[in-house]
Order: structure tokens, then sequence, then C-alpha cells
């Protein structure tokens, strides 16, 4: 699959600002397209705002990947896990951006612009975007976040 077909939805609070226009300029470099819906400056926003809007375009199908950027990228992960079908990752390394794609299917990417600097930051990116879930054992472990979702109650007698 060519990740650089499918447009990305991206936001930030004020904390993420200025990490969010180095990303914009490597998402033009490498010729992704992508929706920026703010926030617009360093002015101080509320970040659950825009993880919302994110989760919510994500889950209508109008995009399958987003980014979320604030101080830590915790915040916005939290926010955005809120949504059904979202599973969205605070990552710092390159080796987590890859694994919560290939084990998790992470469909939102979280980032903390006063936590990385903008090289690792386009490193974590590159990985996230390069990166496939691999399915196999790991389709059992979101099918049981899809049972959690759907309100049900997990066996755990029968844990597998």
């Amino acid at each position: 699959m060519d990740y650089r077909k499918d447009p990305i939805i991206i936001a930030c609070d004020h904390g993420g600002y200025r990490l969010k226009q180095y990303l914009l300029e490597h998402l033009d470099a490498l010729g992704i397209p992508y929706t920026d819906i703010g926030c617009s400056s360093e002015q101080i926003v509320r970040y659950p705002y825009y993880a919302a809007q994110v989760a919510k375009r994500i889950q209508s199908g109008e995009f399958k990947r987003g980014i979320l950027i604030c101080s830590t990228g915790i915040g916005m992960s939290i926010v955005a896990n809120r949504f059904a079908g979202i599973r969205a990752s605070a990552v710092s390394d390159h080796y987590s951006a890859a694994m919560t794609r290939q084990h998790n299917d992470s469909n939102v990417l979280c980032l903390g612009g006063r936590v990385i600097g903008e090289f690792q930051a386009i490193d974590i990116l590159d990985a996230w975007l390069s990166n496939e879930y691999i399915g196999g054992r790991h389709a059992i472990s979101l099918g049981l976040l899809q049972e959690i979702e759907e309100g049900r109650e997990l066996d755990y007698d029968h844990q597998r």
C-alpha cells in the first residue's frame, strides 16, 4: 500500500504549533496530502477541541489517519481514544512508531511538541507512515478492543 495516496488530517494545540509547522514542511516535501485544521498560532487553545475533530473525521471515513500534537502528545491521545475505532498512540521513538502501526493498527499519531525535537519527530513520522498493520495474532487484540468499545464484557476465563 502506498501511504502517500491517502490524505492525513493534522491538528495541534499551542504546545504543538511549532512542531506541526515543521512536520507540514516534511509532508509537503514527501508529497503527502494533508488537511491542517489548526491551531494557527502559539496562542493558548484547548486541545480537546482539536483531538475530537480529528477523531470524528477519521470515524466518518473522510480520513484514514491523523496526526495530533500537543506539549506531550498524551492529552491528545486521551481525547482521541475516547472515540470508537480510534487507536491513537503517543509516541516518542522510532521503534514505538513502527510497532504501533504493525501491531496496533494505530490510526492517529500523537506527538509532544515540547518533548521531542524536530529531527526525532521526522524519524517517528516516517516510521509511522511507512509501516502497515501486519494482522495475524495481533488481530485478536484488536478484536478485544472492539468488544470493549461495544460495551461487551471480556471473558477473562478464556484469555487467548
